[in-house]
């Protein structure tokens, strides 16, 4: 069993990420739906024959996003760096919104710190399970696939979009916390209107953003697998469908990203993508717009459910399923995917009220104005200044290998300040001066360190977040 310090020099790491992307990959996809469609069509002649579907039901095939193709080499090539560090941060960031345990900030600390020993680099720096791994994977196989699907999709979106836009910041919000605002999605969500009736939706959005200005969204849809090639092209073609559920701005013009994580069992890690492109998923909104307007209120919006789909011929318009952003929704919009991304922000440094202030009902705001764990109630719980920048957040003590460590989830100070709520002090969220803080500190210096002084791994995220972690000396008699 390596010795802490051990594990945690090894999280810092560099290593290379295997990526496939090729034309190849998109005709496997191609045939791998076909395959499911054909599936789905016996399925359906079989329970007509059996008398279980109702009378006139028809065979309606799954709607698939078009012209998927592969990434341009010159975005990634066949690999990726990264530290391991940083992709236990994107899934801790990607898990602070997923309402996955009443103790927040622990729910999103051991949602990642689970995984500090799960991978391990081969000789040739190339990710693959460690021994540790294929054991969590005997018991615990769709969650760890899962997880890990979503942790490497979003640092890989995150590297893909920052090299298409370099002078601009990326923020990735859950997709279901931003529709929530203004669609119901199913019936839990105890809304008297109306639900969409469509249950596939990308995971994530990634929005790409300049205070000020018109932003664009890329939905993102991402799975993980224990299996091979063949189960990724499978997993790639049930993604299509899902970032087909949300269309920004006219029908199929919406780009996106698909990932599939292959975690073998025996081979190097591999990381399966494609993309689709396109002119849309541009939230335009009107010149000289103030950069102030970001942080106008919510407000109550329903917009209408369905996709537009243009006729075709004499053909009239249809309403397709799921959720479409129309112009009129733009300014709108943008300003849900800012509020939910603050949000996402706060909670991940465990600060409920803040999050709760955020969000609406229906978004989940009770959730996070109770169930507080007792670390998670207030941004001035802990706070430390690592490599010259001071962050406050949340930090809570596990046991790792037998040995006590501390993590701590943090925001740049000077960005938390901007979002942070106190109803005593009539103090509310500015998201307008989140915002302009956030794209500041994008050009500062990110990524995985080691800190002398603080004594542990640290990652520091382009969003102004931070995940720490460090071994606490052993308890000595007095």
């Amino acid at each position: 069993m390596p010795k802490i310090e051990e594990v945690l020099q090894r999280l810092k790491q560099n290593v290379s990420v295997a990526v496939h992307s090729t034309r190849g990959l998109v005709g496997k996809v191609g045939e791998a739906a076909a395959d499911k469609e054909r599936e789905r069509q016996e399925t359906f002649q079989k329970r007509q024959e059996e008398g279980k579907t109702k009378p006139g039901d028809t065979y309606v095939p799954l709607r698939r996003k078009p012209g998927l193709r592969p990434l341009p080499s010159q975005e990634l090539g066949l690999s990726v760096q990264l530290t391991f560090w940083d992709i236990l941060h994107r899934l801790g960031r990607g898990l602070a919104l997923s309402q996955r345990g009443a103790s927040r900030g622990l729910a999103e600390h051991w949602g990642s710190l689970k995984y500090c020993q799960a991978l391990s680099a081969t000789t040739g720096t190339r990710l693959e399970l460690s021994e540790e791994g294929k054991r969590i994977a005997m018991y615990y196989k769709a969650l760890q696939s899962e997880e890990l699907g979503h942790a490497f999709a979003l640092a890989i979106s995150e590297a893909i979009l920052t090299r298409r836009y370099p002078n601009h910041s990326i923020s990735i919000v859950r997709a279901d916390t931003a529709l929530r605002a203004g669609w119901t999605l199913t019936g839990r969500d105890k809304e008297k209107t109306q639900t969409v009736g469509y249950q596939y939706r990308p995971q994530f959005f990634a929005e790409v953003w300049k205070p000020g200005e018109s932003s664009r969204v890329f939905p993102i849809a991402c799975k993980g697998n224990h299996s091979d090639q063949q189960k990724a092209c499978e997993q790639l073609a049930s993604a299509a469908v899902h970032v087909d559920g949300v269309h920004i701005g006219a029908w199929n013009q919406t780009p996106a990203l698909l990932f599939s994580t292959e975690i073998s069992l025996s081979d190097p890690l591999t990381v399966h993508v494609l993309h689709a492109d396109g002119p849309g998923g541009w939230l335009h909104i009107p010149d000289c717009t103030p950069a102030a307007d970001i942080g106008l209120p919510a407000g109550n919006r329903n917009p209408a459910i369905g996709i537009l789909k243009p006729a075709e011929g004499k053909e009239p318009d249809t309403a397709e399923p799921g959720c479409q952003v129309n112009p009129d929704d733009y300014s709108w919009f943008q300003r849900i995917l800012a509020r939910v991304g603050a949000a996402g922000l706060t909670a991940f440094a465990g600060d409920g009220e803040s999050t709760a202030a955020l969000l609406t009902k229906r978004q989940g705001s009770d959730f996070f104005q109770s169930f507080a764990h007792a670390a998670s109630g207030s941004v001035q719980d802990a706070h430390y200044t690592l490599l010259g920048e001071k962050f406050e957040g949340t930090d809570h003590v596990f046991r790792l290998n037998g040995e006590r460590v501390q993590a701590f989830s943090g925001v740049a100070k000077d960005i938390l300040d901007a979002v942070v709520t106190r109803k005593e002090e009539e103090r509310y969220a500015d998201v307008a001066a989140y915002r302009q803080q956030v794209h500041a500190w994008r050009t500062k210096s990110h990524g995985t360190f080691w800190d002398r002084k603080w004594d542990g791994v640290v990652s520091i995220s382009r969003d102004g977040t931070v995940l720490a972690m460090r071994q606490i000396p052993p308890f000595r008699d007095e």
